[in-house]
């Protein structure tokens, strides 16, 4: 048996890489496709800007486009794909419904009853679904996975809270597809480095406290950390790379850092990857044309590990940001659901 899933806001560049990861998926099969108002009732393969890979799925292309609608939609869990505005009223009005919703969007991520999840980060605040439903008295659900930037740099911090970090400065050099398409003007980013993407640091230096925090059978306890961001757009097509600085509370060597990326396990999930964070050994590496499809976009992967002092340490971190940052993180996200029977 197959579970019936919708993405809403189909048409978009992330509704396009849930639809190409979905697609022939094991677990999961597309039945509905909700957009805006003005293609309600149109062909898919028609109407989409397909700008993801060379084609629409032909099990997709001749699919006719619902409103955003729980009462139009066939399925039992909704990836949301859609901007934040629009996500929090959508995104509500289907959980309330009985759906499950599983968001890419902003709008919920820092709610307190709504899991921000990373599967091999913090599984464990799935337990505030069931908090979440009685608050809201909703028959359904929303969990979120965290923005594109957060999840590539939070996936490498996550293994160095037991060297006890206390303090993250970290400087990103962003794709163009975190944007969206048709994004940022050719004549704004050719030969240039946009210095600024609004709203990305406050995102960079809030979600991973939540992340990283601990559920206390309530809520989640923020981590006892600092998170400085410097957030920046390059001309590069997919893949963000950060430059992290990271501090602890007692000295650590370079070689103790590289066990502990290496020690992150994998999940047992159709999207999961071989080896969750790939550690380079080459000086000119993790480098976004090269790296960001590793683990089929799914791994991060970490180089250039660095002494910055007795206990500090400096490195670079590169993961596909609208795979492993955004579709792919969702989909792991409802995969991890259905093996722990919250769907």
């Amino acid at each position: 048996m197959k579970y019936k899933v919708a993405i809403l806001g189909a048409t978009g560049m992330v509704g396009q890489k849930f639809i190409q990861l979905l697609d022939k998926h094991p677990w999961f099969k597309i039945t509905s496709l909700a957009a805006s108002e003005k293609r309600i009732g149109k062909i898919y393969g028609d109407e989409v800007n397909w700008v993801v890979s060379s084609d629409v799925p032909k099990g997709i292309r001749d699919i006719e486009m619902v409103a955003l609608n729980p009462k139009d939609v066939d399925a039992d869990i909704a990836f949301s794909a859609l901007p934040s505005d629009v996500a929090k009223n959508v995104e509500a009005e289907f959980a309330k419904a009985g759906f499950v919703v599983a968001s890419n969007a902003s709008a919920f991520r820092m709610v307190e009853d709504i899991p921000l999840v990373i599967p091999e980060v913090n599984p464990d605040h799935l337990k505030l679904i069931e908090i979440q439903k009685r608050n809201r008295d909703w028959d359904g659900f929303i969990v979120t996975n965290p923005n594109c930037t957060t999840i590539v740099l939070v996936v490498s911090l996550k293994p160095l809270m037991e060297l006890g970090l206390r303090c993250v400065r970290v400087a990103s050099m962003q794709a163009l597809s975190g944007a969206g398409f048709p994004g940022v003007p050719s004549l704004a980013i050719t030969d240039n480095i946009i210095p600024f993407i609004k709203g990305e640091e406050d995102k960079v230096e809030n979600e991973p406290l939540k992340l990283l925090g601990k559920f206390d059978g309530q809520k989640v306890i923020p981590a006892q950390i600092k998170v400085s961001a410097s957030c920046h757009r390059v001309p590069v097509i997919d893949g963000h790379t950060e430059a992290v600085w990271a501090k602890f509370d007692k000295k650590v060597e370079v070689d103790e850092v590289r066990d502990a990326f290496e020690s992150l396990k994998p999940l047992d999930l159709p999207t999961s990857p071989e080896k969750v964070i790939v550690v380079r050994e080459e000086a000119d590496r993790p480098q976004p044309r090269l790296d960001r499809d590793e683990g089929k976009g799914m791994s991060v992967v970490v180089g250039r590990i660095r002494k910055d002092g007795d206990n500090s340490v400096k490195y670079i971190v590169l993961g596909h940001n609208t795979v492993r940052g955004a579709a792919g993180a969702s989909i792991l996200n409802a995969e991890l659901m259905v093996k722990e029977k919250y769907i």
